[in-house]
């Protein structure tokens, strides 16, 4: 028995693996760590559409969850979904016909008279017509509205690569409707979440003594639409924001929007390429197009000004970005391989029975034969049990091969005493929690985003 009661410590402190993952570039990082985990892959069936395999979808809704709570509860933006397919007229109307239809895929339907669709490739339009839809106050703007519909853009394809060029892809997408007195504070709201994320909860900088991000001005394209005046406008007011951000920006001379100029955020991965992340875009041409108005305070109508802005931009892209930087290292929160709980000796019943019952205790299981429903705002952790018949040393290697964030050992001591062996997967230091315990630290990591 004295043999089995140290046996937990003496297993795990002299456990000593290396998961380091050697790729030098961003894809290769992204296919191997995938690999690994079970995250996503591609198939020739759907060229440029990403397969989210459970352990993606995971992190992608985590991500989501993550965004629409900044949204929605800091920064004042209200949700909608839109349809994916309109009528050609629509887009005619926003000029995407004109400027980006090639880059769209045209839908047909069975009667070929009726008038041709296409499939999004971005929210803006739809977001014109819910504003439109309703007579609209001073009082109400400004108008935030955000949208996390898939988008479709028909990229060559010679140019797809992974998760960071495909033809199917998801964006925190939102649309500001505001006064031209709200625009600079709304643009400097946008800056303050892309620094939120950036600098805080994803930084992807390889280094502390590096910049986060850079800033880049796009300034107007050849084949832009609407009035120069209107444009030079446009670019004075993003200068004059970016100067007073005291951040530092460049110009990218003519890869504004066709509709209107842009600031694009970027952030380099560990190969020293540069990837588009974020973007922030003022548009006075939509609002022209759509005729969208306001009644102001002296009752009269005004136009409003349009803010495009995402701040992941694409998450597929931004996923890759992500794996690049930690290389299947997930902090807890975004892991969704949380824990992993291995009973010493699956042979002995109260071992694995203890696992099995803390297992669904962490995983806040409900039980189907009941009637009670899940709760809701309830934490449910990523863990996993192995009790398969090898020896713990190997179940142990096997777990920090797979980036489990932390390691839960059951072992005689451990039944007894009703207080679990848990360790991370960067320290072999051990704590003996209660369960309890364990639900609690765990629940205070993914609050803090850790």
């Amino acid at each position: 028995m004295l043999k089995q009661r140290h046996i937990v410590h003496r297993l795990i402190s002299s456990t000593r693996y290396s998961t380091k993952i050697k790729t030098p570039t961003n894809a290769g990082t992204a296919h191997e760590v995938s690999n690994k985990q079970r995250i996503f892959f591609t198939d020739p069936v759907s060229p440029g559409s990403i397969f989210f395999l459970p352990n993606g979808t995971k992190i992608f809704n985590k991500l989501l969850q993550f965004m629409k709570l900044q949204q929605q509860h800091k920064y004042g933006f209200q949700e909608v979904v839109t349809p994916l397919i309109y009528r050609k007229s629509l887009w005619e109307q926003s000029g995407h016909w004109d400027n980006y239809k090639d880059d769209m895929f045209r839908v047909m339907g069975s009667d070929t008279s009726k008038e041709e669709y296409g499939l999004k490739p971005m929210n803006c339009p739809g977001h014109c017509v819910i504003f439109k839809r309703f007579d609209r106050s001073y009082n109400e703007l400004p108008v935030r509205l955000s949208d996390f519909s898939p988008l479709h853009r028909n990229e060559a394809s010679g140019a797809l690569s992974g998760l960071t060029r495909v033809r199917k892809f998801h964006q925190d997408d939102g649309h500001i409707f505001c006064a031209p007195g709200q625009v600079e504070e709304e643009i400097i709201k946008c800056l303050k979440l892309v620094d939120l994320c950036y600098t805080k909860i994803f930084p992807l900088s390889e280094s502390l003594q590096s910049a986060a991000y850079s800033l880049e001005l796009s300034t107007r394209p050849d084949n832009f639409i609407g009035d120069i005046e209107i444009w030079n406008h446009a670019e004075d007011v993003l200068k004059d924001i970016l100067m007073k951000s005291g951040k530092e920006w460049e110009i990218n001379e003519g890869d504004g929007a066709f509709y209107g100029p842009k600031i694009d955020i970027k952030v380099s991965d560990k190969s020293g390429k540069s990837h588009q992340i974020a973007t922030i875009q003022l548009d006075f041409q939509l609002p022209e197009r759509f005729d969208l108005r306001y009644k102001d305070r002296d009752n009269t109508y005004k136009r409003p000004i349009m803010i495009h802005r995402a701040v992941f931009g694409s998450l597929e892209r931004f996923l890759a970005m992500l794996i690049d930087r930690n290389e299947g290292k997930w902090p807890f929160w975004l892991n969704p391989r949380q824990a992993m709980i291995i009973p010493v000796n699956t042979k002995q019943a109260a071992q694995v029975d203890a696992s099995r019952k803390l297992l669904s205790y962490l995983r806040h299981e409900g039980d189907p034969n009941d009637d009670m429903p899940v709760p809701l705002n309830s934490f449910h952790f990523n863990v996993d049990i192995d009790e398969r018949a090898e020896p713990v040393g190997y179940r142990i290697k096997d777990a920090l091969t797979k980036d489990y964030s932390y390691l839960i050992i059951i072992g005689d001591k451990e039944v007894e005493s009703s207080k679990y062996a848990v360790r991370t997967r960067q320290d072999r230091a051990l704590e003996h929690l209660t369960s309890q315990e364990i639900f609690a630290k765990f629940s205070d990591l993914e609050r803090r985003y850790v």
